[in-house]
């Protein structure tokens, strides 16, 4: 969606401003508010008392709030609004505080030091801290938290663009705990997942497959997709990866999936792509991030992406919107699944090619 053009000069103070309503919504999610509000409603006393707060400040804290249309307020008592349940409430299938946490201990900080990247070129976040965090337990919880924020939105877009049942497995490249295989075999049963990432990450994965009621069929590889050849599966899914990265390495990694994916199989790529004629504000803004976060990531353009996905051998390509601001291009091999489709997988499946034992 893109915001309207500022017309006073009042719209540009406030615009220049709108950190301080940013940031009151993630100071709501770091307090746990909506989840405590889905208890039921409470007055200002209580949540003072729930939340260990002092109190200065929580009445008009929580009037903006309500002026902001996250919460209801009925005779002093307060109550989420529909979708701040929906989507704030801890534990919920649509929750996206995990992204929001992360975009406030992560993100918020480095829009500060916006000016200096662009004067020099360099990100803001120090060269060794993605390999830092992934060293901190607490760290690393806390991105993978961020990025199953990130992708639940998206998930049902996902689920519809693939038929499924023509299919015996998936593979989810950078796919942290797990997350989005987990739902998608729970929800197919004749499908075999597997999730590519790096070896810090397995632990996390274990212990939310075990959550998810999952842990006989969904199995992690270790190893590092620039320097490993990607497992084979009849879908692989490449979501905000190509991202990271220049137009070079993105092609390197969609040329490795077209490798792994077996014929009559899908390549699903999804990130906030850019639509030249027609570019958006989220859009822009997250490119941005990766500039800010990343050596040399960008949000990259469609038709670049179909390019690449058309030279690397793919026989058709074709894109939908998964949500206002993401793209979904999927990428289809040639070649008849065959007995696959007929319910006798083929013999990689069971064990995908390439993998590290």
């Amino acid at each position: 969606m893109t915001p309207s053009a500022p017309g006073s000069v009042h719209d540009i103070l406030r615009l220049g401003n709108a950190f301080c309503e940013a940031q009151a919504l993630l100071t709501a999610v770091e307090l746990n508010l909506f989840t405590v509000l889905c208890d039921g409603p409470a007055a200002e006393p209580d949540l003072a008392r729930l939340l260990g707060l002092h109190g200065r400040g929580l009445r008009d804290f929580l009037r903006l709030l309500v002026a902001l249309g996250l919460l209801l307020e009925d005779d002093g008592r307060y109550r989420n609004a529909e979708v701040a349940e929906l989507h704030l409430v801890e534990g919920r299938p649509g929750y996206v505080g995990g992204a929001l946490l992360g975009a406030k201990a992560n993100l918020y900080p480095l829009w500060g030091e916006l000016t200096e990247t662009l004067r020099t070129g360099r990100p803001r976040s120090a060269a060794d801290g993605f390999a830092a965090m992934l060293d901190d337990p607490a760290e690393l919880r806390r991105y993978t938290r961020m990025m199953d924020g990130a992708l639940q939105p998206l998930v049902p877009g996902i689920v519809k663009a693939v038929d499924w049942a023509a299919h015996r497995s998936v593979l989810d490249v950078g796919g942290c705990r797990g997350d989005l295989v987990g739902q998608l075999v729970r929800s197919h049963p004749g499908l075999t997942g597997h999730v590519f990432d790096l070896p810090q990450m397995e632990p996390l994965f274990d212990e939310h497959m075990a959550e998810l009621g999952t842990a006989g069929r969904v199995r992690f590889h270790s190893g590092d997709f620039f320097a490993d050849p990607l497992p084979r599966a009849d879908v692989l899914i490449l979501g905000h990866i190509l991202h990271n990265w220049s137009r070079e390495r993105r092609e390197q990694l969609v040329r490795a999936a077209f490798k792994a994916v077996n014929p009559g199989g899908v390549l699903l790529v999804h990130d906030r792509m850019i639509d030249a004629a027609h570019p958006t504000v989220d859009n822009l803004v997250t490119s941005l991030v990766m500039a800010l976060v990343t050596e040399e990531g960008e949000e990259y353009a469609i038709g670049e992406l179909v390019e690449l996905a058309e030279s690397a051998g793919f026989a058709s390509v074709s894109r939908q919107p998964l949500d206002h601001n993401e793209t979904l291009v999927v990428c289809r091999r040639s070649g008849e699944p065959g007995l696959r489709a007929a319910g006798r997988p083929a013999r990689n499946q069971r064990r995908p090619e390439g993998a590290r034992p």
